[in-house]
């Protein structure tokens, strides 16, 4: 009972976090991510050294803060459904960021439709970190829907996903490599090896969240009046194309949802990518990006009941995990690990798997 209790909570508290996102969006001053980025830039000048070692060091330590501090909090709430559900409300809206994407994307598009493009090359900082000098109105638009459906994974549904299988320290935890990730994961010369722990550790995170994006960007397609089929054939085909093992889940999917083409050069501040072709129609203008933001919220708003119902599901798992290992000869060996996994998660005492 207390561990369903508690699992309600969390729930609950998903809910509420994400109303206050919708409603408020980020704090605009003293964004806790901010100050968590700072205190990594300190913990860089300390531990920084052209290793992968060191950049393994770094990324545990930052994101270990965070998880730790989530799973302390959980455990001192854990016979205290309110406080708990207060906690999670409080984490969820600190982490989401899809109001604020939602705007940003919004803002770009009124600067392209009125044609005032040195406003909206000033705009692009806000949503990635292309070199925006010398993008047209379809680049600008291009780079803005993939700025969307990237970040519909990493600024909603991923911290959703891991709010819902490990409450406030996944909430936590998957906030802060993210943010590392931001940081220090790019390719340069700095952070070629020191940096790459912190993007593995983000690929990992979100194998599954950009996955679960695709997919329902897919299903709500028609809510962008697109093609459901056509998303799902340009999905299939491109998905696997792009160079991130997770941004082409979604974007591939954007891109189909669209009828648009996505990918090409990107030229960031020092260096250029060309990156595949995705999706097979004429390249974007800022009249999509109304659509790309329509069906980035349906998602979040799937992502959310999706979330909520897990959370609560979560422990009705533990307990089938334990019956099965008591009555099926052969899974007692390799469950039992799996029940106290989802039990300790559960139950606030523990932190969600990398």
């Amino acid at each position: 009972m207390r561990r369903r209790t508690a699992a309600v909570a969390n729930a609950a508290g998903l809910l509420a976090g994400y109303a206050l996102d919708a409603w408020l969006g980020d704090p605009r001053r003293g964004h806790p991510v901010a100050g968590f980025g700072r205190f990594a830039g300190l913990l860089e000048q300390r531990l920084y050294r052209p290793e992968r070692r060191a950049g393994a060091s770094f990324t545990a330590l930052a994101v270990g803060v965070p998880v730790l501090a989530g799973t302390v909090a959980a455990a001192v709430t854990r016979r205290h459904p309110v406080a708990r559900a207060a906690l999670v409300a409080a984490g969820t809206w600190t982490v989401l960021g899809g109001r604020t994407l939602n705007r940003e994307a919004d803002l770009m598009r009124r600067a392209l439709a009125g044609g005032d493009l040195p406003a909206a090359r000033r705009r692009l900082g806000h949503l990635c970190g292309r070199d925006p000098s010398t993008l047209d109105e379809s680049e600008l638009a291009r780079a803005t829907i993939e700025s969307v459906a990237e970040n519909t994974s990493d600024a909603v549904v991923a911290p959703l996903f891991w709010g819902a299988v490990a409450g406030l320290p996944g909430l936590l935890g998957y906030r802060a490599a993210n943010t590392l990730d931001a940081m220090v994961g790019h390719r340069s010369a700095r952070y070629a090896r020191f940096g790459t722990p912190a993007a593995r550790l983000d690929d990992v995170l979100n194998l599954v969240p950009a996955r679960v994006t695709g997919l329902l960007t897919i299903a709500l397609t028609p809510v962008a009046d697109g093609d459901r089929d056509r998303a799902w054939r340009v999905w299939l085909r491109d998905r696997n194309d792009h160079p991130s093992p997770n941004a082409g889940q979604c974007e591939a999917a954007m891109a189909g949802a669209l009828g648009v083409r996505l990918g090409g050069r990107n030229v960031y501040f020092g260096r250029s990518e060309v990156r595949p072709f995705l999706g097979d129609g004429p390249r974007p203008e800022a009249r999509y990006i109304r659509r790309a933001t329509r069906l980035s919220g349906a998602v979040g708003l799937a992502a959310l009941a999706g979330s909520v119902g897990l959370a609560v599901a979560l422990p009705g798992l533990a307990v089938t995990v334990r019956r099965l290992a008591r009555t099926v000869p052969g899974v007692a060996v390799a469950t039992p690990g799996l029940a106290r996994l989802v039990r300790c998660v559960r139950g606030g005492t523990g932190r969600p798997a990398p």
